[in-house]
């Protein structure tokens, strides 16, 4: 069959994958409504395109945190990626390097931060959660210093892990093939079988719940590299995020994985970028399937987007190779879109090109 698009990975990888794996990377947290929203956030927002401009050359390029990448889509952390495919992240990492653009790596991933940089060069980020024991953390953080590593994405929205129901129903646990890579040798491999999900058993003996704005000052001291924090979606904390000097915000709500009845990413991104008021770049996950939702991630403020579950399901379906079809296909709709959008480069990109349906209330106001 021939692959027209990222969504159509996620049926092969559900025929392919064990009914527990699929579940795992698949499914949100409780009535999964905010995992619907994600996606469906973006069909509320249609364009405004500008005609007559000569789109005869599109540059995509841009800069995140003073690296060049080759588009504004890069890879989200997705854990333990040798469940959807053997060769796991290590593929991710090659398939993203190839595209010229930013991976960010899991710390519960089945692939250790010296493995993936032994894949050879590129901009990659480390994911990061707090656990309790701090010294395990700082190791963790030096490693991945030391492997190259450019930047921590602090993921700050899990105080404790989401009710993944698919997850309690399954009993998931890791496969006893597989061991999360980065905790090796620290007896933290391993994930015990449970009579509930063994991730959230895992997490809850392992994650700091008394996580605060203090702890990402004590990150600050212990590591030269930029910090990103991953899993703001109110003004608020956006300013706190500015305040506590970071170097950049993602609006994420975790693939809809933790608290449900939250907002779409793309709904909270606009809130986010005014309270940021430029001090900072913001980044979005969450839901982006289709060049067009990068355009309209941008056109409300985004500096980039990170893809997460397309990356696992096409991993799983085709190895390296449809990781490399999926960047290649996001990247091939975005530069259409922006094409008939009359776009040539990023910063032509702006909140005209866009009309929300949340718009139209401001604009009753107006009149």
């Amino acid at each position: 069959m021939e692959i027209t698009n990222v969504s159509e990975y996620e049926a092969i990888a559900k025929e392919k994958l064990p009914k527990m794996v699929y579940d795992y990377f698949a499914s949100g947290a409780e009535d999964q409504w905010t995992l619907k929203e994600n996606r469906n956030a973006f069909s509320r927002i249609l364009f405004r395109p500008r005609i007559l401009i000569d789109v005869s050359k599109i540059d995509m390029t841009t800069t995140v945190l003073g690296f060049k990448i080759s588009m504004p889509i890069m890879i989200a952390p997705s854990a333990m990626q040798k469940m959807a495919h053997p060769e796991g992240e290590c593929a991710t990492a090659r398939a993203t390097s190839e595209a010229g653009t930013i991976m960010t790596l899991s710390s519960w991933a089945t692939s250790s931060v010296e493995e993936v940089a032994s894949t050879g060069p590129g901009i990659r980020f480390f994911q990061l959660y707090v656990l309790k024991d701090r010294n395990v953390v700082a190791q963790l953080v030096r490693r991945a210093e030391r492997a190259g590593f450019k930047a921590i994405a602090l993921t700050v929205d899990t105080p404790r892990l989401g009710r993944r129901e698919a997850d309690i129903k399954n009993r998931f646990t890791l496969p006893s093939s597989l061991t999360l890579k980065n905790f090796e040798g620290l007896d933290l491999g391993k994930m015990d079988k449970t009579d509930d999900s063994g991730i959230a058993s895992y997490a809850a003996s392992q994650m700091d719940c008394s996580l605060t704005w203090k702890d990402v000052k004590w990150l600050q001291t212990i590591t030269k590299l930029p910090i990103l924090v991953k899993g703001v979606i109110t003004g608020e904390d956006a300013r706190l995020a500015v305040q506590a000097g970071v170097a950049g915000i993602i609006v994420s709500n975790h693939g809809a994985r933790q608290l449900d009845y939250v907002p779409a990413t793309i709904m909270a991104l606009e809130e986010v970028v005014k309270s940021a008021q430029g001090q900072v770049p913001v980044f979005l996950d969450g839901g982006v399937r289709r060049g067009t939702d990068v355009f309209k991630a941008l056109a409300l403020g985004a500096s980039g987007v990170f893809i997460g579950r397309p990356v696992v399901f096409s991993l799983a379906a085709e190895g390296e190779a449809g990781v490399r079809k999926v960047l290649q296909m996001l990247r091939d709709e975005f530069e259409l879109t922006m094409a008939l959008s009359g776009c040539r480069s990023l910063k032509e990109i702006t909140r005209n090109h866009i009309v929300a349906d949340w718009d139209a209330p401001r604009a009753a106001a107006r009149l």
